[in-house]
């Protein structure tokens, strides 16, 4: 066991994977006889830096990105599910086990990858990389600080999934003793406070910007660095980290707390992250993307459309940092044949459509008037389930002359752009012209309702935003459109702002307002303080430090839904335990006459526990050492 585990602390795995088919990325080390034969030279150096960024999680990935799944967001237990395990749907609906956690990253199993590994290569990488002498002194720095940012992104994935871990600052020698190579778990705040300072080391270093966007978009910049502190610092300060009293008799083994008391001090630099990440994301020309639309587009199909721009619109401007993502396969591993809805006879053979929104996330979004629909004192939230008849006012949004829930009608363009319903349109994939949009027929044995065990909505909804209306069907297959998926974007660090801003001071002020209505105004809603003020029932809320704190997450969760972020908001919320737990609810998608499909149902039951809320380290891995401590629950 002595000389496997020394072994493991050393030596670095060759022949590192890579998904990424179409970018920088797709250099990768041969298999490499020694360490040192993969720093002979600045080519096999580099190599060896981009096996770095293989070890990154792909983003949009149903078995490697962990916030895939969450209370917006399901795959049903009927349903075939056609692809990689789902390993983070298991984790939320049956449950993780001891023995062999799903979504291990601590070692790399069950969908996981060897984060671990991860962080020892980046060492790796750090102690060897001043060996090549034919590297210019600016390429070496900016690798360093490439390395250095990606050893601090590690250290956090497995902070926000482990709770406190152990730092893995440098690599050990083979000749290490058996005692420093049992490391041990650390409390957060000095987990926190290395990412943040080595982050800070990082973005001293980039580039402000990618300048030759031909081959380098997706490689760490000052703007990534400083973003991702932003989400650290805000997270680090946050109710699961900051002050969680349900962790107070979580410590180690010499009794010292993992978690400490609450420190308002951590909103304060917070604060200061976030504004600096805005300030220096600005200079490098970062903002809320807008879709220009087409000269014939109306401007209710303009606003739809845009969410989906959004996302699939390469390397837009509002994408901080990506990763390369071919729709359909690659690192997105088909996020949009999963999610879309066979739109006629000839799609189902192309399309799966088995990742979908709950009902809980048809009514996240907010009516027409930029408030909650509960809220609203114009929309009839008590008969909501109840059929109408559309009305060709209702036809930028639905089918005109049909029955649909009054649930469709009357809500905001993010939820016409984020999801289809029954009775709703679909924009693009061949065809352009607004008053010949796809219909989404959704009921028992409709096109894009259940025919069958596969290629069906559990809850009969789909998800639009991550299908390119640029895609096409021909007679032969789906043809797809090469993308990126952004895991960080300007809107996400603008409500981020806005949320430390509100904890932090007494009351909210401009600052906060302003950040939340440049989204919603790119959203095509009216300012939190006019729209509370006509529209809801609670026109004061948004002056209420406590109230704007639900109007910020409400915003963030309808921002940023599908795109896999709110499981982690929710945990560090300390809000996971009750918004998980509960029915998944949907219409009744067994159904085919109106009155019968419009009853809502549940398709599944979430139990999410205190224990659910850290992943479980494996049960063999605390046998090897024992200075490590399983998770409470556990």
């Amino acid at each position: 066991m002595k000389n496997r585990i020394k072994t493991f602390v050393f030596i670095i795995l060759s022949g590192l994977f890579l998904a990424s088919c179409d970018s920088y990325l797709d250099v990768v080390p041969d298999n490499i006889a020694t360490i040192d034969n993969a720093f002979t030279d600045r080519i096999q150096a580099e190599k060896f830096l981009y096996g770095l960024y293989s070890y990154l999680p792909l983003a949009g990935h149903v078995q490697q990105d962990q916030g895939r799944f969450d209370d917006l967001t399901w795959a049903g237990r009927t349903v075939i599910f056609q692809g990689p395990t789902p390993y983070p749907l298991y984790v939320l609906r049956d449950g993780n086990r001891a023995t062999a956690p799903y979504c291990n990253n601590w070692e790399g199993l069950q969908g996981g990858i060897a984060l671990f590994q991860a962080i020892r290569d980046c060492n790796l990488f750090l102690e060897k990389i001043d060996q090549p002498r034919d590297l210019y002194p600016f390429e070496r720095i900016r690798w360093v600080g490439e390395a250095k940012f990606l050893k601090a992104y590690y250290h956090f994935l497995l902070l926000q999934q482990y709770g406190p871990i152990p730092i893995i600052d440098v690599n050990l020698p083979v000749s290490a003793s058996d005692e420093s190579v049992m490391v041990e778990r650390l409390p957060v705040d000095i987990v926190f406070d290395y990412i943040i300072g080595l982050l800070d080391e990082a973005a001293s270093v980039l580039p402000l910007k990618i300048e030759d966007i031909a081959i380098e978009m997706g490689r760490i910049t000052m703007c990534t660095a400083l973003a991702v502190k932003a989400k650290v610092a805000v997270a680090a300060a946050s109710p699961l980290f900051n002050g969680n009293t349900t962790y107070s008799s979580f410590t180690n083994r010499q009794g010292q707390p993992f978690f400490s008391d609450y420190s308002h001090e951590k909103w304060a630099k917070a604060v200061v992250a976030c504004k600096e990440a805005i300030e220096f994301c600005h200079d490098a020309e970062h903002g809320l993307y807008e879709y220009a639309g087409e000269t014939d587009m109306s401007p209710e199909t303009k606003k739809i459309v845009q969410v989906g721009r959004i996302i699939t619109d390469k390397w837009n401007k509002e994408h901080i940092w990506g990763i390369a993502w071919r729709t359909g396969g690659g690192t997105g591993a088909g996020l949009d044949s999963w999610t879309l809805a066979a739109l006629s006879t000839d799609h189902n053979a192309f399309v799966r459509g088995v990742i979908n929104p709950t009902m809980k996330a048809a009514e996240m979004f907010y009516s027409k008037n930029g408030v909650p629909i509960e809220e609203d004192k114009f929309y009839d939230y008590d008969n909501r389930y109840e059929t109408v008849l559309t009305s060709a006012d209702d036809s930028k949004f639905v089918q005109t002359g049909i029955q649909t829930a009054g649930l469709h009608l009357n809500r905001e363009y993010r939820f016409y752009g984020s999801m289809a319903f029954d009775g709703g349109w679909w924009y693009g994939i061949g065809r352009y012209n607004e008053d010949n949009q796809w219909p989404v027929n959704a009921r028992s044995g409709q096109i894009s309702g259940q025919r069958g065990l596969e290629r069906y909505s559990c809850t009969s909804f789909f998800i639009k935003k991550f299908v390119s209306m640029l895609c096409s069907f021909n007679s032969i297959n789906f043809v797809y459109i090469r993308s990126n998926y952004p895991i960080f974007r300007m809107a996400d660090l603008y409500l981020l702002y806005a949320e430390a801003l509100n904890e932090y001071l007494d009351a909210p002020n401009g600052d906060v307002w302003e950040y939340v209505n440049l989204v919603r105004e790119r959203a095509g809603l009216e300012s939190v303080q006019n729209a509370w003020t006509n529209y809801s029932k609670y026109p004061d809320k948004y002056t209420s430090k406590s109230d704007m704190r639900d109007i910020i997450r409400r915003e963030r969760s309808i921002e940023l839904m599908f795109e896999g972020h709110r499981l982690f908001d929710l945990r560090r919320w300390d809000l996971s335990t009750t918004e998980l737990t509960g029915p998944v609810r949907g219409w009744n998608y067994l159904e085919n006459a109106v009155d019968d499909f419009y009853q809502v149902i549940t398709v599944d039951n979430v139990l999410y526990t205190d224990r659910d809320i850290f992943t479980p380290i494996r049960t063999s891995e605390l046998a090897k050492n024992s200075n490590l401590i399983q998770n409470p629950g556990w």
